[in-house]
């Protein structure tokens, strides 16, 4: 494909760095926090979506300090749970303060999509030696050269967030010229826009860009520019800005850079003043989004049932005690506080049943009258429990009871309205959870979509598929059947198992939406400034 150059009349205002577009997704505090700064514009148009916690457009999560504006990443994945789109990377290159990073954000804000990420090259300098710290600090170390990028993490980390795992990116400081220590996760992307002096020089890093821009920039302007930054934002003084540029900036630039411009599918003038230019890259984007959507819930719900249960589902003994409480909480006429107090009897029921199935070893020990007694410890390393909010969320605090100093993670799925689908809203998970047994928690799987969501998003944090456990208390065969086949791995627990489902996929005979009937609401709650913490936990 031949490089296509998009002139447009000069726009002389400039564009503000974009806060969160739905881009930028990091980790913040000690937990993966992924989607706590997916805030898109409040008065874009968004697709109507369904939510347990606002039925308001756009969708939002209010808590008693912020206000969460949501956008929900469709499924990634098909019917067998496996990999089957790749986020669409687009790769820009330029000299360096061609407005690259400009040009990002306005193809970001004009794309109106969730789920971009902006991946800087910038963030995989390579670590200095003493030596080459010394050079640097007096401008004559040459960051303009291919030799100083990791090219080596930067397309493992590239290929992985392609592929829609969870990735660390390095944090550069260029005061001091190290990498900082900790490290920025990031995870979901439906659009990778990865922009860097040298995107276009390493060919294993090529073979990931679906589409390939180069933002030519007049010498003198980006010298401007350069100064301007490194000045007020890097604390160079202008000998050595103009020094580093002589000797090293301009000369790579015709040696490394500029050639690779015939590479480029779309050459952009002027960066991000050339309007015509992103508007042709932001049709060709969502013509490429649309090519790449998936219809799971609708290809699950058309299997057709033929098989026996899997050997994976546990369900909890039929006893006349849980009969009993399945009378209470299936019965429409039960008041609010029986159903909350009946179902918590059964939830704890059903997580001491789930513990059962935990990993344990021989352990002895010696009573305090001395003889010793041969008993059994649990022998995994962790063990974390992960909630899909609202509903999954009443479920915690029986795992909390049996479980001292259990982890808890949050993940948000909600069916998008026009679709129909489930889409990813929020996630946070602790570090390190791909070493722990993980007890997935919802109170009913219907046809498992969100279920199979959750779970993908679980193997996409490297959690072992035979080291997650979805605990439910009520489930449909669909449901189970959808799982099991698409994670034959995943062990799945519930305490009963209803077969049919009604045109707006509820389990039938069911329990009614349990959400509602817990929380006391119609499909909407409003959290007050003390209730925040308690219920979401955000």
């Amino acid at each position: 494909m031949q490089p296509v150059s998009v002139a447009a009349p000069h726009v002389s205002c400039l564009c503000q760095a974009v806060t969160c577009p739905c881009c930028l997704l990091c980790c913040s505090g000690s937990g993966e926090d992924s989607l706590d700064r997916l805030l898109p514009h409040a008065g874009a148009p968004r697709r109507k979506s369904t939510t347990s916690l606002s039925k308001t457009e756009p969708p939002l999560l209010r808590t008693g300090t912020r206000t969460i504006y949501t956008a929900g990443r469709p499924p990634w994945y098909d019917e067998h749970g496996a990999q089957s789109k790749e986020a669409f990377v687009i790769g820009l290159c330029g000299g360096s303060a061609s407005g690259k990073t400009t040009v990002a954000n306005k193809i970001i804000e004009a794309l109106d999509v969730p789920w971009v990420v902006l991946l800087s090259m910038d963030s995989f300098y390579k670590v200095l030696s003493p030596e080459e710290q010394i050079l640097a600090a007096q401008s004559d170390y040459n960051f303009d050269h291919p030799g100083a990028f990791d090219f080596e993490l930067l397309v493992a980390t590239l290929r992985k967030l392609k592929q829609g795992k969870s990735v660390k990116i390095p944090v550069y400081d260029f005061t001091t010229h190290r990498r900082q220590k900790d490290w920025k996760n990031v995870y979901g992307a439906s659009v990778i826009i990865f922009e860097g002096i040298m995107s276009f020089v390493d060919k294993e890093l090529l073979q990931l860009l679906d589409m390939k821009i180069f933002v030519e920039t007049d010498s003198d302007i980006r010298l401007v520019r350069r100064l301007r930054r490194d000045i007020t934002e890097r604390g160079r003084d202008i000998e050595g800005v103009i020094k580093q540029y002589n000797k090293y900036v301009k000369p790579a630039f015709e040696q490394y850079i500029e050639p690779t411009m015939r590479l480029a599918d779309i050459v952009v003038p002027r960066g991000g003043g050339n309007m015509v230019a992103i508007d042709l890259i932001v049709q060709h984007v969502h013509s490429q989004l649309e090519e790449r959507e998936l219809s799971v819930r609708a290809l699950l719900a058309s299997v057709q049932q033929t098989q026996p249960l899997p050997q994976t589902l546990s369900v909890l003994e039929n006893t006349p005690q849980v009969r009993g409480l399945h009378t209470i909480i299936r019965n429409k006429e039960t008041s609010r506080d029986k159903f909350i107090f009946y179902s918590k009897r059964l939830m704890r029921l059903l997580i001491e049943h789930a513990l059962t199935f935990l990993p344990s070893q021989p352990c002895v020990v010696q009573t305090p009258q001395g003889p010793e007694y041969e008993g059994r410890s649990y022998s995994g390393k962790g063990i974390t429990g992960v909630s899909i909010l609202r509903a999954g969320e009443t479920m915690e605090p029986a795992l909390r009871a049996v479980c001292k100093d259990v982890r808890i993670g949050k993940i948000l799925i909600q069916t998008n309205l026009d679709s129909g689908e489930p889409e990813l809203h929020y996630l946070r998970l602790p570090k390190d959870i791909s070493e722990d047994h993980v007890i997935l928690m919802d109170s009913t799987v219907s046809t498992g979509a969100a279920a199979m969501m959750a779970v993908r998003v679980l193997l996409d944090h490297e959690v072992q598929e035979d080291k997650i456990m979805l605990v439910s208390l009520l489930m449909a065969q669909l449901g189970v059947h959808s799982v099991a086949y698409a994670f034959p791995k995943v062990k799945i627990i519930t305490t009963a198992v209803d077969k049919d489902l009604d045109e707006f996929f509820h389990v039938i005979p069911g329990i009614g939406d349990f959400g509602d009937r817990y929380f006391g609401t119609d499909g909407s709650v409003s959290l007050s400034d003390d209730e925040d913490q308690e219920q979401l936990s955000l």
